[in-house]
């Protein structure tokens, strides 16, 4: 019996107990047959049986001793022979860790991001309320789709058979006072009943909202989020029931949240409940974002089924506007030629958006930069092996057999991993803290990035991986049953064939080609940069323009009446700082993420058909002042004055692109006269400005409609009242802007008029365009990194080829050059076979960046996936790269002295 066979951790157990079953029997036979009664034989076959197993556990234990003892003398033997070449092991460590650490950073991105669960229990019953509506153009449901509105949280909330809890929130900006010091501005959540539930996050201090919190006239609640809990009140254990001043009006502190609690991707200061009345509400206000949590067994599909079966019983359950021409409910009507939609998805997927493609294409690229590395330690493994062969060939002549020699050499791979694993997870904790501090603002769960034990993992792997993908060419090349010809065919003399080159020239290749593909990638991300940088974005010299937003609460100027002469005082104070040339304001500044205000706009002269909806229009209010503030060219007509406001002129001013569209020319649009859908009176078209980028510079300028900030309602409810805004954005040019002094003066002016205001968001208009480029910028970042390490790693693969091949070829070069061969013919003779090698992979990597390259189009921006000018300069630099690197050698080839050499032979 082969008991070394039978002894195997690794045998089916139905084998086991089928040999001892038979094992069993012979023995029993065997005592039988000498005259013992079955019974008692089979006992004493079973003693036996019982002996003979522990012998052999006994056997297997000095095994597997044995085993461990040969493998601990292995690894003993391999880290001295690397200790002997300390060089080597740094260069194959270093390379390793720098892959290993690079990798790992970015999967702990990928894995932080978009494969761990929100951290909500069972996050995956979360699901976002989206909607779509065809039919209402793509300005009302940009983004994220259609929201819900009051009345249809109200409809769903009640009548729903697919939600455990569910609810609604908006995000918004208050005014802390009363606490010390200057007024604050802060973050606030206000949530509807349901919310929190659905969420199933309960504070870890105090109480959670209750319904009694949700009815209008009810004590104002607030819950402090666990930051400003521990920065404003020092982590009071008894903070619960003080109360503090928001916007003017006193709010009780009934609890404290866990930390990092966020509703999706939004985190405050303030968590406030939304105190709406049902019998107040109207059909329309789509401004809400919903979440819900599915009942246990319910899936999206029925939950959209659901919805869309409670949509016609909202329309006919709310009041709206009554169209005066067909004496239908305005709304109504309008909504159903919108053709809502229930379009659920779950809130993961809300949450992460499209980052997705990003961070993969990244994650992509840095796997190619860990290849090129493993090409990299390959070669270096090939050349020492290549230096060992006498040794293994002896070895194998006294008895060594190919699978032990190669186990040694996968050995030494392995342990070149873990050192490299080791220094690369360190590499990668330093890397993902500047990840996180160079990522994108609007990079979603960027506070829950981290190393975890699944990113240990992930490191653990890729190290053995790699010790298997650079460890096997080697052992498979050199721990054949061929080993036994060295001895027979070494000798001083004997010549390099070319089969001992092909495997390092094969990975020279694959390095160059992998190199070009993130080249060219990264040159494709510096192109789209340049392009974007070159787009007009409607605004000029964005750097002198300092931004600040400011609240005018109902505490502060109860009068709506008087917030546009508080306003114009606010401006006029700003205007007076020593360098000012001009201030401005606006309900929304370009590219800084509010929410616009939209509707449809109707021209006079224009018949239109009963029903008609107009598509929607971008609506900004804007002082007198703002576009000059802002850099925002007059393409026609005039800007408005402070005459337009103050006696009410029902004035208007329109972008370029909608006044194109409307009546073909911007100087065509002067004089003209619009109007909103509804009953409002008619605006005179008094100027056209150029088109501006309010999203970002990669989104097209939207057609926009410009009201006075303060002037005629263009609504019917208010024909003649000032139309104002609480919140509004200064814009101040000034070629201090930004510093620190002059932004000390900015919040004098503001409190010369009230000392109550606070002064909140305060950058200049440059950062704000820069954060709407901040994806990109990070995308161009680690594209470029990606790009360097590959080029680096490729020419230090190009030259060490060459500079082994001088190397091996030095008794070569000597004899031509004693028959005459010149110094500049050696070195083109050296530099020729890297650029062969160098065309070879740059042609291979050419078609792979072709088609890789097709995977980057939503990154893109004015540059096609095949940019011939892109494609060209990256294979030039390459090129030009490789020549260096082979130049090197090459160089110490021709300087080889004939005659030392032959004496040397």
């Amino acid at each position: 019996m082969n008991w070394r066979r039978f002894f195997r951790r690794d045998e089916a157990d139905a084998e086991q107990r089928q040999e001892l079953e038979s094992y069993l029997e012979i023995t029993a036979e065997e005592y039988v047959a000498r005259g013992m009664e079955p019974q008692l034989a089979r006992e004493a076959a079973m003693r036996k049986l019982g002996n003979t197993t522990r012998i052999r556990e006994e056997v297997y234990t000095m095994n597997t001793l044995e085993m461990f003892d040969t493998v601990l003398r292995h690894t003993r033997f391999t880290l001295r022979s690397l200790r002997q070449h300390p060089t080597f092991a740094a260069i194959a460590v270093l390379t390793l860790a720098v892959g290993i650490g690079a990798n790992t950073a970015v999967f702990s991105v990928v894995n932080s991001v978009l494969l761990k669960p929100l951290a909500y229990p069972d996050s995956e019953q979360l699901v976002d309320l989206h909607q779509e509506a065809p039919g209402a153009g793509s300005l009302v449901t940009a983004g994220s789709g259609l929201r819900l509105s009051k009345s249809m949280y109200f409809t769903y909330a009640e009548q729903n058979r697919s939600f455990e809890a569910m609810g609604v929130w908006s995000a918004d900006v208050g005014t802390v006072t009363g606490l010390g010091g200057a007024p604050e501005r802060i973050r606030i959540l206000a949530v509807s009943d349901g919310t929190l539930e659905a969420l199933q996050v309960k504070p870890i201090l105090g109480r959670a909202l209750s319904p009694a919190d949700q009815v209008p006239g009810a004590p104002e609640a607030a819950l402090l989020s666990y930051g400003y809990w521990q920065s404003r009140f020092g982590a009071d254990p008894a903070v619960s029931g003080r109360k503090i001043l928001v916007d003017g009006r006193p709010r009780e502190i009934i609890g404290v949240m866990p930390a990092n609690f966020r509703i999706a991707d939004l985190g405050a200061e303030l968590i406030v409940p939304l105190q709406w009345d049902p019998k107040r509400q109207m059909l329309a206000g789509f401004a809400f974002p919903g979440i819900a949590r599915l009942k246990p067994g319910a899936t999206i599909g029925q939950a959209n089924a659901d919805l869309a079966r409670l949509i016609p019983v909202w329309l006919r359950s709310w009041p709206s506007i009554i169209d005066g021409a067909s004496g239908e409910p305005q709304a109504e009507k309008v909504y159903r030629d919108w053709r809502i939609t229930p379009a659920l998805r779950p809130l993961k997927t809300t949450v992460t958006g499209n980052i997705g493609g990003v961070l993969w294409v990244v994650m992509g690229t840095l796997g190619m930069v860990m290849l090129i590395a493993c090409a990299n330690v390959a070669n270096l493994l090939l050349v020492r092996v290549e230096g060992r062969q006498q040794e293994l060939a002896v070895r194998a002549a006294l008895g060594a057999c190919s699978a032990r020699i190669a186990g040694e050499l996968l050995l030494e791979s392995a342990l070149l991993a873990a050192g490299g694993a080791a220094l690369g997870v360190g590499m990668a904790y330093a890397g993902l803290r500047l990840l996180v501090r160079i990522g994108p603002a609007n990079l979603p769960r960027l506070s829950e990035i981290s190393l975890d034990a699944r990113a240990f993992l992930f490191a653990l792997a890729v190290s053995m991986l790699s010790a298997i993908l650079f460890g096997l060419i080697p052992a498979l090349k050199y721990a054949g049953p061929k080993i036994s010809l060295t001895l027979r065919g070494g000798g001083r003399g004997a010549s390099i064939s070319r089969e001992r080159h092909r495997a390092r020239n094969l990975l020279v290749v694959m390095q160059i080609a992998l190199a070009l593909v993130l080249l060219i990638s990264s040159g494709l991300m510096i192109r789209t940069f340049q392009e974007l940088r070159h787009v007009d974005p409607g605004f000029a010299h964005a750097e002198e323009i300092e931004t600040l937003r400011i609240f005018i609460p109902p505490a502060v100027v109860p009068e709506s009446a008087r917030l546009g002469r508080v306003e114009n005082d606010i401006a006029d104070k700003l205007a007076a700082i020593p360098g000012v040339t001009s201030v401005g304001f606006a309900s929304a500044l370009p590219m800084d993420q509010t929410p616009p205000n939209w509707d449809g706009i109707l021209k006079e002269g224009q018949s239109y058909a009963a029903g008609y909806r107009p598509a929607m229009r971008t609506y900004i209010n804007v002082s007198p002042g703002f576009f000059r503030t802002e850099g925002t060219r007059l393409v026609a007509g005039r800007d408005f004055s402070w005459n337009d406001m103050y006696k009410l002129r029902p004035v208007v001013m329109v972008s370029e692109n909608l006044a194109k569209e409307l009546w073909g020319s911007a100087a065509n649009a002067i004089g003209k006269r619009v109007r909103p859908i509804d009953l409002s009176p008619w605006f005179e078209v008094i100027g056209v400005v150029e088109d501006v980028r309010s999203v970002s510079v990669q989104e097209p300028a939207p057609a926009t409609v410009y009201w006075l900030t303060t002037g005629l309602n263009p609504y019917p409810q208010a024909l003649a009242v000032p139309f104002s805004t609480r919140a509004v954005a200064y814009s101040i040019r000034n070629s201090r802007a930004g510093a620190p002094a002059f932004l000390e003066q900015v919040r004098k002016a503001v409190w010369s008029v009230n000392a109550n205001l606070p002064v909140a968001e305060m950058q200049t208009l440059q950062e704000i365009a820069r954060r709407s480029m901040a994806r990109t910028s990070f995308t161009l970042i680690m594209l470029a990194i990606a790009g360097g390490m590959a080029l680096l790693l490729g020419v230090i693969g190009i030259y060490g080829v060459i500079a082994y091949t001088v190397a091996q070829r030095r008794r070569e070069v000597g004899i031509r050059m004693a028959l005459g061969a010149q110094a500049a013919a050696v070195r083109r003779m050296f530099v020729t076979q890297g650029l062969s090698l160098c065309a070879f992979g740059v042609v291979a990597g050419l078609i792979s960046a072709a088609g890789l390259s097709q995977l980057m189009t939503s990154l893109l921006f004015g540059v096609a996936p095949i940019d011939p000018i892109t494609y060209i300069l990256t294979a030039a630099v390459l090129v030009l790269a490789v020549v260096v690197a082979c130049y090197v050698p090459a160089r110490r080839a021709a300087g080889v002295d004939p005659a030392e050499t032959l004496r040397s032979e």
